[in-house]
């Protein structure tokens, strides 16, 4: 089970670390994705931290501003968002797979375990 946190709302230019927590199952070196859908718009790909840390993957709109690292002592994975932008705006999910092969790391279809989502609200 997947447990996403750290959402709020915060002002254009600040900073959010989001959350994702694994509880109840244990993941072999897994990878864990995070993915936001604003309203009306599809879920997209935003990093991804790539069998327990040896590689790290960004979408290129939060490339230099987000940040994805891990705790495996306390199996969790964070997002830190600096440099918030108003479309930055979202629901955001974490997912998690222990045999997502490396050409579907941006793939949803490629995860087998969704947390529940967070908000992320960016007012300008």
């Amino acid at each position: 089970q997947l447990q996403a946190s750290g959402g709020g709302l915060v002002q254009a230019g600040g900073s959010l670390r989001l959350s994702c927590a694994a509880s109840g199952q244990t993941f072999s070196r897994p990878t864990i994705g995070w993915f936001r859908q604003a309203p009306g718009k599809e879920r997209e790909f935003v990093a991804a931290f790539w069998r327990g840390g040896s590689n790290t993957f960004y979408a290129q709109s939060v490339k230099g501003r987000f940040t994805i690292s891990g705790d495996n002592g306390k199996n969790t994975v964070y997002l830190t968002m600096n440099s918030l932008r108003p479309e930055d705006t979202a629901v955001y999910y974490c997912a998690a797979s222990s045999s997502i092969i490396l050409s579907n790391v941006r793939e949803s279809r490629g995860y087998n375990s969704w947390g529940q989502g967070t908000q992320v609200t960016v007012s300008s």
